[in-house]
């Protein structure tokens, strides 16, 4: 077809965001707009329900593309290895390469770290049949990473690889170790100017990186996505700042520095951050006379360890596919996905290939690299990209207005505000603000089936020369882990878990959706729910909980009932021997009559629920 386009609504009226506000008041009802369809961010970004062109301004800046990615290949996948004994660590590093993966990443031990030793002959024997002309080895060997890149150097040059094809990341980052470990060997400058030493040394191996500019340890510590991008910022300019002492100038020193992020199971979130991520470190980079240095660095991604959970960890499968879906849409050069089982212990095989294969669908099924950057252009997207990146400048300026990142760490602002961030995470998580799917919300109580050894414990950490606050990781499912441990252990004790009864009432159309989410809000805590059949007066109320042996009961019915029934059920349910009674929902007219009448408390949507179970557990004596 040659003749000349037709707009499509050619023949429809300009629609308005005033006559789309007009019919949301309609339904709407009167309610609040921001409250009801308004949602914001950890760092308080509202995400509007509707974006037009104009939310992204006529002269935003373009995320810079990623470099790395040609074809269906797309991005690196890179499989994470812990496991301590190299003959061990290499028969599943092979079945990894076999089975698709392109890199590795060696997790070598260290204080505070398990994994494979920093030495020549166990690296050389967990690389045993590596194509290491072919395979980039990325390290993760914190304080002994100088040690660890000598023994890779020592490897490669005893099977001949020459310095233009060999293929690594030694990964040196003394910063997000002090933020990690809370503790450096050497003063927090000294441990810079040694990684730009490294850096320098370099420079010979074309498509080896040194050093490490890593979000992760903020990230799994709480903080929100503007922080660990600050954070990432601000590590790297420190780097910059190092390597130009060193005589090694900065276009020279971001070729020699990649950047590490987290990637959770929000994926919009990780979209924009990743693409903010370039646009930070695009204006870095040209502020200090480097050009498009920039967009030839290497931006590694790795599946967040605090949204994985111990218990029904076959949900951690959904969690990482979202979490690489939105890595590979951010553009990351290089992804990777903890196996499903990270949380619990050492991964087996079928964990690692589950890892392994969830990039492969994302790859090679749905094809999510053929495109450079497919979120561009998605009005949302670019105006969360960009008010990521303004937030995160503005952190990252207030890091340096406090004398830069190691000097942030030492004062513990960095720690203070990561802090105030995962406390509000961690209530909005308690009271069912966020939900946790498998954990908070339709939680499994009977055995999920999963086992995995687990990890060896590491060596202690053992204080150097510069000691800071650690930033603690923080995994958000712990709260209700601890009560599902305690649960447990009372089960092995006792034969049989602690247990409610729920007093329903009336028909089941009249309490059955509370009683289902009474029964999920007890199972989060590890409490079974011994579910009534019904009663219509309160009398068999009482005997239906006699009889169940239950030392708690739990009203669960309709408010018209609770106004019916409610105080004489509670009086009943007393005199029969409940030590406690709750009752589901809460009905505010009638809350002070139901209390003088023997209820001891309420749970419904919006309570905090770790505080409510914890309660629970002491009167049922969990724990004794």
């Amino acid at each position: 077809m040659t003749g000349p386009d037709v707009p499509l609504a050619a023949g429809f009226e300009q629609p308005s965001r005033e006559a789309w506000l007009k019919l949301v008041e309609k339904v709407l009802k009167g309610a609040d707009f921001e409250k009801r369809l308004v949602s914001r961010t950890a760092d308080g970004l509202a995400v509007e329900p509707l974006y037009t062109r104009q939310d992204t301004g006529q002269d935003a800046t373009p995320a810079p593309l990623p470099a790395g990615r040609t074809g269906a290949r797309a991005w690196d996948i890179r499989q994470r290895h812990a496991e301590p004994d190299a003959v061990l660590a290499n028969k599943a590093i092979l079945e990894d390469l076999e089975g698709g993966v392109t890199s590795l990443l060696l997790q070598i031990k260290a204080p505070g770290q398990t994994g494979i030793s920093y030495r020549a002959k166990p690296l050389s024997t967990a690389l045993k049949g590596v194509f290491l002309n072919a395979c980039t080895i990325a390290l993760d060997a914190r304080e002994n990473t100088m040690d660890a890149a000598g023994s890779l150097i020592e490897i490669w040059r005893e099977g001949s690889i020459g310095e233009n094809v060999r293929r690594g990341a030694f990964n040196f980052d003394p910063l997000g170790v002090l933020a990690e470990t809370g503790t450096l060997y050497h003063p927090a400058g000294r441990s810079c100017e040694i990684a730009a030493e490294l850096a320098n040394s370099c420079r010979s191996m074309p498509h080896v990186s040194a050093l490490l500019a890593d979000g992760r340890p903020y990230h799994e510590a709480g903080a929100s996505e503007a922080q660990e991008l600050a954070a990432m910022l601000a590590t790297l300019v420190a780097y910059l700042r190092a390597c130009e002492t060193a005589g090694l100038r900065p276009r020279f020193a971001l070729a020699k520095i990649a950047l590490g992020l987290a990637a959770d199971a929000d994926l919009f979130l990780t979209i924009a951050k990743l693409r903010a991520a370039r646009l930070l470190v695009a204006r870095v980079a040209d502020a200090c006379g480097a050009g498009t240095a920039a967009e030839s660095m290497h931006l590694t991604a790795t599946t967040s360890e605090r949204m994985m959970a111990r218990r029904d960890p076959w949900v951690n499968m959904l969690r990482t596919t979202a979490a690489c879906a939105g890595a590979a849409f951010g553009g990351a050069d290089a992804i990777t996905v903890l196996p499903f089982t990270w949380a619990l212990g050492q991964p087996d095989a079928f964990a690692r290939r589950i890892a392994r294969n969830t990039h492969l669908v994302l790859q090679e099924e749905s094809a999510l690299g053929r495109v450079a950057d497919p979120a561009a252009g998605s009005w949302f997207v670019e105006k969360l990209t960009q008010d990521l990146a303004q937030k995160a400048w503005s952190l990252f300026q207030e890091i340096e207005a406090k004398g830069g990142m190691a000097r942030a760490l030492e004062t513990e602002f960095i720690q203070a505000q990561i802090g105030k961030v995962a406390e509000a995470r961690a209530r909005s998580i308690t009271t069912g603000r966020l939900e946790l799917t498998g954990v908070s919300a339709f939680p499994m109580l009977a055995d999920d089936g999963v086992k995995a050894e687990p990890h060896p414990v590491p060596d202690p950490v053992v204080k150097g020369a510069t000691s800071v606050a650690p930033l603690t990781p923080r995994r958000l499912a712990e709260p209700f882990e601890r009560l599902r441990d305690a649960s447990d252990a009372h089960l092995a004790r006792t034969g049989r878990r602690p247990q409610v009864f729920v007093a329903t009432l009336g028909e089941l159309s009249e309490f059955n959706t509370r009683a289902t989410w009474t029964t999920n809000f007890l199972a989060a805590g590890g409490i079974e729910a011994i579910v009534g059949e019904g009663a219509h007066n309160s009398a068999d109320a009482g005997k239906a909980f006699a009889e169940s042996g239950a030392p708690i009961a739990c009203l669960c019915s309709s408010d018209k009932i609770y106004a019916e029934l409610g105080e004489a059920t509670a009086g009943v349910l007393k005199a029969a021997g409940a030590r406690q009674v709750l009752l589901a929902g809460r009905p505010r007219e009638q809350e002070a009559a139901l209390k003088a009448a023997g209820v001891d408390g309420f749970v419904h949507a919006g309570c905090d629920a770790v505080q409510t179970l914890t309660g629970l557990h002491r009167a049922l004596n969990v724990g004794e």
